[in-house]
């Protein structure tokens, strides 16, 4: 989903960020390769991106941020020449903390900063749950503040920290960090790569000839042809410099909770999470859910493209015979119209459309990531009746959306998901399809490799399903979105 698509339509999850490096790449060539990689994982992030490169020629870090997509800031030559080295960092950028817009220009990764051992950069994918309280504790005790990002937050405890190293800083500053995170920092002489001790978000190791690379996704590898090595495990720090990959366990260890939608949703169906194919994730997930929730049918139909993989599980396990029946326009991004009221009610039928000879006169299974608002259901499904079919059925690859996110993904307010406020029944009757059904959480987990959902300690994080909370938002507490109860 581009930025521009949230003028026509916000009844989505929105990405978090994307965050890639790379460390030894011949001169010249590390920024034009980041670039690259931040092109592969575009959809994890599209208000802004960000280059930091490090040239130890002139022994100088360069920068460059920009509004936009990647396509339209860094593929050009001129950006790259601006970024000499041999490394460089990168960041695509979906606000969950800070501002949006042209006034955002100050947000946007990797942020850089001078310490007193030397230059830094650090591009962050997460979301810092105390970033509120930690904002306020810093500011009263002096610091100055350049952005709203929570990123910023570990800048200024890097800088009140007395260890010498920066490797030692950023574990220092991340000890008073709450929430998730996935980070690759840069020093003049180091690549450095963690996440949290939960591994909420993901970070994965590659090779490309004698270069290291780090990436939010193995697709960002694929790319620039280099190899995957491995996942950074949760709660473990990577030091890449001349001498290799040095592995540190600097936090305290906890049981990993990673993002369960990172299969359902957000990451690209073509990466591989944790040695397992998020395409065949998604396909397996088709598969219980039409163990679970059967139905007689005469087409199985994605609404593209995230519900593809599904469908076609659901497809191949029912019998019911798979078509596209809705149709993508890929080119809904820029528009020459002004988004006036009556054209924003347009705004599905400029991303979709139905292709009336697949639908008309059949009973139609409609296979779908999520409802978030429900809006787009509704018009998708009164697009469909109109095209002509008999009946319409929802089929839904993840369970009720029915609480927020807190670690890094842009989710509405609890109030404005459906699921928080009706059954299903009563889903089903507000979007008026014919029935509706969800993959229950055990079904989703068993997609993913589990025999079922433990309740007493969850493999994963699934806080936007279930309310169960693996690390204490405190900022949301104390805002008053989330009661203490509801955390634990």
């Amino acid at each position: 989903m581009s930025s521009e698509d949230c003028i026509w339509d916000d009844d989505t999850l929105h990405e978090e960020c994307g965050i890639f490096g790379v460390y030894g790449a011949e001169a010249g060539d590390a920024s034009a390769l980041v670039a690259l990689g931040l092109h592969a994982l575009q959809h994890r992030g599209q208000e802004a991106a960000g280059i930091v490169a490090y040239d130890s020629d002139s022994a100088e870090f360069y920068q460059d941020r920009r509004i936009g997509l990647v396509r339209d800031t860094f593929t050009k030559q001129a950006a790259i020449d601006r970024l000499p080295g041999s490394l460089a960092i990168g960041h695509n950028r979906y606000s969950t903390a800070g501002g949006k817009g042209i006034t955002a220009l100050r947000d946007i990764q990797p942020i850089f900063a001078e310490f007193a051992p030397g230059g830094c950069a650090i591009a962050h994918n997460g979301n810092i749950t105390n970033a509120d309280a930690l904002r306020k504790d810093l500011v009263n005790r002096g610091s100055i503040f350049q952005s709203s990002s929570d990123t910023e937050c570990i800048v200024h405890l890097m800088a009140r920290s007395i260890q010498k190293s920066l490797p030692e800083r950023i574990t220092d500053a991340l000890r008073a960090v709450e929430g998730a995170f996935s980070i690759i920092a840069m020093t003049r002489t180091k690549m450095i790569g963690l996440r949290d001790p939960s591994g909420v978000r993901p970070l994965v190791l590659g090779k490309f000839g004698e270069a290291h690379v780090l990436s939010s996704e193995t697709c960002a590898l694929d790319i620039i042809g280099a190899e995957y090595v491995r996942d950074i495990e949760p709660g473990e720090m990577v030091i890449i410099s001349d001498k290799g990959v040095v592995s540190t366990r600097p936090f305290e260890p906890k049981p990993s909770r990673f993002c369960v939608f990172e299969y359902v949703y957000f990451s690209r169906p073509d990466s591989q999470i944790d040695g397992r194919s998020v395409y065949e994730t998604r396909r397996n997930i088709g598969i219980e859910l039409a163990r679970e929730n059967k139905i007689d049918a005469d087409v199985v139909v994605p609404v593209p493209d995230s519900g593809t993989p599904a469908a076609i599980g659901y497809s191949q396990e029912s019998g019911i015979p798979f078509n596209f029946g809705v149709i993508r326009n890929q080119y809904t991004g820029r528009t020459f119209i002004e988004p006036t009221d009556h054209i924003r009610n347009l705004g599905v039928k400029l991303k979709l459309n139905v292709n009336r000879a697949v639908v008309e006169g059949k009973r139609v299974i409609l296979v779908d990531d999520s409802i978030v608002r429900g809006t787009t259901s509704i018009k998708i499904m009164q697009m469909v009746r109109d095209a002509g079919a008999k009946e319409v059925h929802f089929r839904i690859a993840s369970p009720p959306t029915a609480w927020p996110c807190y670690y890094g993904v842009d989710t509405p307010d609890r109030e404005k998901l459906l699921a928080s406020r009706m059954t299903e029944e009563e889903m089903r009757k507000h979007i008026g399809v014919d029935s509706l059904s969800f993959i229950s959480l055990d079904g989703l987990y068993r997609a993913c490799g589990e025999k079922s959902r433990n309740a007493a300690m969850p493999q994963y994080c699934d806080a936007c399903f279930s309310g169960e909370y693996p690390l204490v938002p405190a900022d949301a507490i104390a805002r008053g979105e989330l009661s203490l109860k509801a955390a634990e």
